[in-house]
């Protein structure tokens, strides 16, 4: 029994695996015909988000299909789409023939941004006659016009990709808002008017709108951020440790926060082209990101705009570089020094005692006790000698040199 049960846990942890280890853009770069597609989940980073999901189905163009979509879309409206093909369950060709009562609707990536209005981030999937399998758009009145083709890539109850001959798509759902000439207003009305101002008024703003158009994302702290009592002095600062400052909550890449999760080692910010490194560290814990500087840390908490190659989140803290604020363990030698430091007080308080263990001598008074008993002899200082000697001898008193022994041996214990 023990040897099944081993073998089965094996199998489960092979199967936890395999569902982790996908990995779509290396998958379709072995089928040419999706040459376009795969560019596109790679520039929008919507691969990143296929990735870190367990169980998912990724509906595929050809390039030809793929070419008709984009046409001169924007990046943003593009990515909508790509969310729309990316059902967040398992079909493959098998599931979709045996379809409970024939018809399901089912959700998709881009339900989950919550850009969708309603449920148009649903899509549905019917089995038709003669053996085809349909996909619309949940919006009144959508027709099935998308038919699969055929299964691309099965890796069971992970991963499914399938073909299908036509996107998927409803009024409005390529007409994404895309990126704002006003970034300050942006940012104002995601929460974060004292960041804005910051940028504005230190000329930080024009540094970032360099480069919008090749690659940035904004961690901007919302208002509360910065009036939380452990916030540092920032008046206190020069004009360059400012900017710095600014530039260190800034990356010069496309980095929208299913990326950051994937993202391996220090990231480079704005910042670090100056002195020091002004490196940040992705930490996850689920679906949870959060940025540390060395100093503290704060949760990435709501995209603000996702506009590829440009993108803005919102932090729940000021991100406090090291290179500026120091080490976050510098503070913390202190108390942990402080600890030991009453354990030596016991030490060397230890010979204190050592008058309280010199008491046992006074029992030299007591052997004047025999003194009182008659004694036959006239000299009594004899006869209270030998009453001594006797009382050590029959275990009444210890003697002298033992005690003395005693009292040494506790000195040098306590010492």
């Amino acid at each position: 029994m023990a040897g099944k049960l081993f073998f089965l846990g094996l199998a489960l942890l092979a199967m936890a695996t395999t569902a982790r280890s996908h990995n779509i853009t290396n998958i379709l770069a072995a089928f040419p015909e999706y040459s376009v597609y795969n560019d596109y989940l790679t520039q929008t980073k919507v691969a990143d988000e296929i990735n870190s999901r367990e169980t998912i189905t990724v509906l595929v163009l050809s390039n030809g299909a793929m070419s008709a979509l984009v046409g001169k879309k924007p990046l943003a409206a593009v990515k909508a789409a790509l969310r729309l093909l990316t059902v967040l369950d398992y079909y493959d060709a098998k599931k979709l023939h045996q379809l409970s009562e024939g018809s399901v609707l089912t959700t998709t990536l881009l339900q989950t941004t919550g850009a969708a209005p309603g449920n148009l981030g649903f899509i549905n999937i019917t089995d038709l006659e003669g053996g085809k399998v349909g996909f619309g758009s949940t919006y009144p009145g959508s027709k099935l016009e998308s038919i699969y083709t055929k299964s691309v890539k099965a890796m069971p109850y992970s991963l499914s990709v399938i073909e299908i001959s036509a996107p998927i798509v409803f009024p409005g759902l390529l007409e994404a808002a895309t990126r704002t000439s006003n970034l300050t207003a942006l940012l104002e009305k995601a929460g974060c008017k004292t960041f804005a101002s910051l940028i504005s008024s230190t000329g930080v703003l024009k540094i970032y709108q360099g480069f919008i158009d090749t690659g940035l994302t904004i961690f901007a702290p919302n208002d509360e951020a910065f009036t939380k009592e452990d916030v540092p002095d920032l008046g206190a600062l020069s004009n360059a440790e400012t900017v710095s400052l600014l530039q260190y909550h800034a990356v010069p890449a496309y980095k929208p926060k299913a990326s950051l999760v994937e993202a391996k080692g220090p990231v480079s910010t704005l910042a670090s082209s100056g002195a020091g490194k002004y490196e940040l560290l992705v930490k996850t814990s689920g679906d949870e990101v959060s940025l540390a500087t060395g100093v503290d840390s704060s949760r990435v908490a709501n995209t603000v705009l996702d506009d590829p190659p440009f993108c803005v989140l919102t932090v729940d803290s000021l991100l406090l570089p090291k290179e500026i604020f120091g080490l976050a363990p510098a503070p913390a030698p202190g108390p942990a020094a402080e600890v030991p430091a009453p354990a030596p007080a016991p030490a060397d308080e230890a010979p204190a005692p050592a008058p309280a263990a010199k008491k046992p001598k006074k029992p030299k008074s007591p052997p004047a006790a025999p003194a009182e008993e008659p004694a036959g002899a006239p000299d009594e200082k004899p006869a209270d000698s030998r009453s001594d000697k006797g009382a050590a001898a029959a275990g009444g008193l210890p003697p002298l040199r033992a005690v003395a022994g005693a009292i040494a041996a506790a000195v040098i214990f306590f010492v």
